[in-house]
């Protein structure tokens, strides 16, 4: 059973930074791609950041510039770094793992950008 595993959310002034990290455990094969999506209040949930077994990464536009994403996959970990923090980053972000063509995801992690 594969579990995804999503830590360091937390509250944060405007302007500030937060690192999340995900962990995939269980009986895993070959993943092909890692990222985090998010969720904001009455909001469909949008990709925020991903990364492809060979290192192709996409960026929502909305985060180009602030938000680095970094994987090792063999590992089977993922970050986020965000900078710049706006209050419009305020959600619930979730690892997204992606094992062959299969999706697992992680039970979400709070970020609010508040002052």
């Amino acid at each position: 059973q594969v579990q995804v595993m999503e830590s360091g959310g937390g509250l944060v002034q405007p302007g500030g930074s937060l690192r999340l990290s995900c962990a995939a455990s269980g009986i895993i094969s070959a993943v092909n791609v890692m990222g985090w999506y998010r969720q904001a209040p009455g909001k469909e949930r949008e990709l925020v950041a991903t990364i492809t077994r060979i290192g192709g990464i996409t960026y929502a536009d909305s985060v180009k510039g602030r938000f680095t994403i970094s994987t090792d996959i063999t590992k089977k970990t993922v970050l986020l770094q965000m900078n710049s923090l706006k209050p419009e980053d305020t959600a619930v972000y979730y690892c997204y793992v992606q094992i062959w063509s299969t999706a697992y995801w992680g039970q979400g992690t709070q970020v609010t950008v508040s002052s």
